[in-house]
Parts: C-alpha cells; sequence; structure tokens
C-alpha cells in the first residue's frame, strides 16, 4: 500500500494547470467505495452521533447542526454540515475579535483559522474538534454525492482565488470528510502547503491512497503522532 507523507505530496505538486480527468471506471469504484463505507460507518457511529447531539443541546440548546456553504465538483455549492461547536453568534464574535486585535486578523487572513478561537462552544466544542467528532455529520454529505470520504479540504467560495491555477483542478472532484493534509501536518501546515497537499492528492489519486488515508485518518484522531 503506498505510504502517505507529507513530504511526498509536496514533492509530487506539479504546477500544471492541465486538470486530471479520470475514467468513468474510477470514478465509479470511489462512488462505490463512498457509498458502502459511508453507509458502514453511519451504522457504525449512529450512537456516538447521538451523543454528541446531546452535548451540544445540554451546553447550548438548537441548532444542534451547523450547515456552511462549500463549493464542490464542478463549482456548484452545496450545503457542508457538521456538530455545532461554536455560540450561535459566532459570526459576530470573529468580527469583533479582527477588528480589535491585528495579530489575529493577521493570524486570521494567514490561514483561515484562530489558535485560541473565541467562538468555540467551551470544553464540548472543543472536545468535539479535537477528535474530529464535530465532522461525523458529513457522512450525510458523502452519502449525497457532494463530498467523497477522501478528497480535498472544502472549502468557501473566496479561498478558489488562492488555489490559483489549481482552482479548476480542486473543482474537478468532490471534497473530502478527511484528506492528505488532516494527516499531514493539520494546523501545523500553511495555507500554501495545504494547497500543495491538495492539488497532490488529486494527480496521485488511486483505491489504495484513500484507503491509506482513512486509516491513517483513524491514527490521526486516536493520538497517534507518528501516523502523518
Amino acid at each position: 500500500m503506498e505510504r502517505l507523507y507529507r513530504g511526498d505530496f509536496e514533492k509530487a505538486y506539479s504546477t500544471s494547470d492541465q486538470v486530471v480527468v479520470r475514467s468513468i471506471g474510477a470514478r465509479a469504484v470511489k462512488r462505490a467505495f463512498d457509498i458502502f463505507f459511508g453507509l458502514l460507518l453511519l451504522l457504525v457511529f449512529a450512537p456516538l452521533m447521538l451523543i454528541c447531539a446531546l452535548l451540544i443541546f445540554l451546553r447550548d440548546g438548537s441548532p444542534i447542526f451547523f450547515v456552511h456553504n462549500r463549493v464542490g465538483r464542478h463549482g456548484q455549492t452545496f450545503g457542508c454540515c457538521k456538530f455545532r461547536t461554536m455560540v450561535r453568534d459566532s459570526d459576530e464574535v470573529l468580527r469583533k475579535v479582527l477588528e480589535s486585535d491585528p495579530e489575529r486578523k493577521a493570524e486570521w487572513e494567514a490561514t483561515q483559522k484562530l489558535a485560541d478561537d473565541p467562538r468555540i462552544l467551551g470544553a464540548v466544542g472543543r472536545f468535539l474538534r479535537k477528535m474530529s467528532f464535530d465532522e461525523l455529520p458529513q457522512l450525510f454529505n458523502v452519502l449525497r454525492g457532494e463530498m467523497s470520504l477522501v478528497g480535498p479540504r472544502p472549502i468557501v467560495r473566496d479561498e478558489l482565488s488562492r488555489y490559483g491555477e489549481g482552482a479548476a483542478k480542486y473543482m474537478s472532484v468532490r471534497p473530502g470528510l478527511t484528506g492528505a493534509w488532516q494527516v499531514g501536518g493539520r494546523s501545523s501546515t500553511t495555507y500554501e502547503e495545504r494547497v500543495q497537499i491538495d492539488m497532490a492528492y488529486i494527480d496521485k489519486w488511486s483505491l489504495a491512497l484513500d484507503i491509506s488515508i482513512l486509516v491513517k485518518t483513524v491514527k490521526v484522531v486516536l493520538g497517534d503522532k507518528n501516523a502523518a
């Protein structure tokens, strides 16, 4: 099985503007893989998802889910579903932080993330995000054909410009519930490195690679620092 390391993807990345066009057979195999294992994972994690929903409701009431628009295959927008791990007025909280704190504003502009995010829903939100349980509802996106189990990071439309010539390649595939960047550094990678990792994944795709990433994702979630 092909071994996956962040360095492998950085070396494999090419700046070619040619969009990778997979055969109909390869796309069918990947889709069948998504449906079969998506259903299996949904059945396995159903009790855990109910517990997550209950924890959120007891901590902060409804809504339980957070749906945010992301760019999918062929550039179509879809509602990416997650368990809500932020306060209900998170957009306003973020706006105030970015207006009052230049350092955090620079951090946000560089990575679209905040290391110490004031929007997080207390211990419940931190736990769900640390364990990646907040992303389990994306299994429904996978079954609906909006996402794949493994693929590039789902991004908002404003981020497409940061992909440069790779934007068309990004939109040639479905974004993933997990992917190469999650097991190749995640929060320690720069935005440019994430783009490179996404592009290299598309170039190197194989079913064996998807299986490798899924296995490594489990190890990362369980805290194996050597999994990346």
